[in-house]
């Protein structure tokens, strides 16, 4: 696997320099694209075939420059940076978007009719082939009434969404009692947190769940791109 930086990108690519779909894959509030549950997520996918293409919101992009700790953008602001990102990209092939956290709400976001919210942001549903989200903030740690998740009812699109059992944002039970669409696809990694690490009595560890993640992951991406 052969890591390249493409000025506001960080490029995953397959040792043998071919790929069948590209993942555009965004960070979460916290860490950005170089944050190592990032890498190597990206990386275990490159090992399978698949280009993975990391980048920078911008509020992340202006810490990465000055040292200085942001907030995340405004949702506006991050979705119209996602939509140049997948205009980069949606030429070059088969692509598949998501994220960590907030990058896949983000990815989820801009599939589903945001713009008639969000007038700059175009619906890019026609440019990709799926989404994929990595841990979904449903709801903030302790407060399942601000629930974040009602347009998971109308995605049209192939919808992967990875979340530990344990996970504050939105708990397995919890998860399993919400209703989304019937393209969405829910899969649990066993008695893991937001980062889908379990606790040590569980017997599952932070590395097997993370295969297990790359695993689901690929097998997403290759189905939802797979020639007709």
């Amino acid at each position: 696997m052969s890591e390249t930086s493409v000025t506001d990108y960080i490029i995953d690519m397959p040792p043998s320099g071919t790929y069948s779909a590209t993942f555009l894959f965004a960070h979460g509030a916290g860490a950005g694209m170089d944050h190592e549950f990032m890498a190597e997520i990206a990386n275990g996918l490159a090992l399978k075939g698949i280009r993975v293409v990391r980048f920078d919101f911008p509020y992340m992009v202006k810490r990465r420059e000055d040292g200085k700790k942001r907030p995340p953008d405004r949702q506006p602001k991050l979705l119209l940076d996602f939509q140049r990102h997948i205009d980069a990209f949606a030429h070059e092939g088969n692509l598949v978007i998501g994220g960590k956290s907030m990058g896949g709400r983000m990815a989820s976001l801009i599939v589903t009719g945001v713009a008639d919210e969000s007038p700059d942001v175009a619906n890019c549903q026609d440019k990709v082939k799926g989404v994929a989200c990595l841990g979904f903030p449903f709801h903030p740690p302790g407060k399942p009434e601000n629930f974040r998740g009602e347009h998971l009812q109308a995605m049209a699109l192939p919808t992967l969404i990875l979340q530990g059992e344990r996970d504050t944002f939105g708990t397995r039970s919890e998860v399993e009692g919400w209703h989304y669409a019937p393209s969405v696809e829910v899969a649990f990694l066993p008695d893991g947190d937001h980062s889908f690490k379990p606790r040590k009595a569980s017997g599952h560890t932070e590395p097997g769940n993370r295969q297990l993640a790359v695993k689901a992951l690929a097998a997403f991406i290759n189905a939802c791109t797979a020639k007709e």
